[in-house]
């Protein structure tokens, strides 16, 4: 009746003889349950004069463009991450191994996401355990992103860093990490967002990095954090403190993928979002309008 009739919930409610508020339990039980599904068109939001001045710019294949609202923050980071939502899969085909980072945004995006089932897709881990404050981690990320898209996930049962490179190496030569790592190598596609560089950071904040760890990068010219690595303005891993200690993918694994989708919003994320972009990271982009603008008027 709402749906299809386009009845509204006071009308629903009368012909029911139920209450208003009972008609409205009942469409969020609907959409809970999958029976509902609403969905926005990409081509509006990747066809945005933004979106066509940001791949000109930097060379990627779409970037779908959420205008901007009153929302600010974490708000405005759900938006980005529905829009995101809405979008994945259509960038998705059977038999795709898809990589997938960890974080806010991450994690609010496998939220956000229709069950949709990809024929043959398997999820990857792109970067170890940690202990976070946030209440979701980079195991969290994958998985319920996988049971989203009816994928088989490939979890990496080691933590994100570890205490000295020598036991780094001797985890990488386990036959069952050994075949988590080599998975990571076969991707095709990716999914992630780009941390900062600043002491309330997620590398930070999750123990990946100390703040003595962080300083050095900084001090060396990092812009931003991609899968748990430090990268410069032209989206170069850089070699430091963690390099040998890391139980991630190599960035090098992310280049010349079908697919490197970066979901990312905010104006403390410019800098490295446009590395990632320099980098070769990223193929597709979902951004909101301001964060578009800034990036647009980067280095100009």
């Amino acid at each position: 009746m709402y749906y299809h009739e386009d009845l509204n919930q006071t009308e629903i409610a009368e012909r029911l003889h139920v209450s208003r508020a009972t008609v409205v339990n009942y469409l969020q039980e609907a959409r809970e349950l999958g029976m509902i599904r609403l969905t926005l068109r990409p081509e509006v939001f990747t066809t945005h004069e933004l979106s066509v001045d940001l791949c000109k710019k930097y060379d990627l294949k779409s970037a779908y463009i959420v205008p901007d609202g009153d929302r600010v923050g974490d708000l405005s980071l759900e938006r980005v991450a529905r829009g995101a939502a809405e979008w994945l899969p259509e960038l998705l085909e059977p038999g795709d191994r898809l990589g997938v980072a960890w974080g806010q945004t991450i994690y609010a995006l496998a939220e956000a996401l229709e069950p949709t089932v990809i024929e043959d897709l398997a999820v990857s881990q792109l970067v170890g355990s940690m202990a976070t404050p946030y209440g979701f981690t980079a195991e969290i990320c994958s998985a319920r992103l996988a049971q989203r898209l009816g994928a088989n996930c490939i979890n990496l049962h080691v933590p994100a860093i570890v205490s000295e490179p020598e036991l780094a190496a001797r985890l990488r030569q386990e036959p069952i990490i050994r075949e988590q790592l080599a998975a990571l190598s076969n991707c095709n596609k990716a999914l992630f967002a780009i941390g900062t560089c600043t002491k309330e950071s997620h590398v930070v904040m999750s123990g990946v990095a100390t703040v003595k760890e962080l300083a050095w990068y900084v001090a060396r010219g990092a812009k931003g954090v991609l899968c748990g690595q430090f990268i410069d303005a032209e989206g170069k891993a850089m070699d430091g403190p963690l390099t040998e200690r890391l139980m991630s993918v190599s960035l090098s694994k992310l280049l010349g993928l079908d697919v490197g989708l970066m979901v990312c919003v905010g104006a403390d994320r410019v800098e490295g979002m446009v590395a990632a972009c320099i980098g070769g990271y990223t193929t597709h982009v979902v951004t909101d309008a301001q964060t578009a603008k800034a990036m647009l008027e980067f280095g100009a």
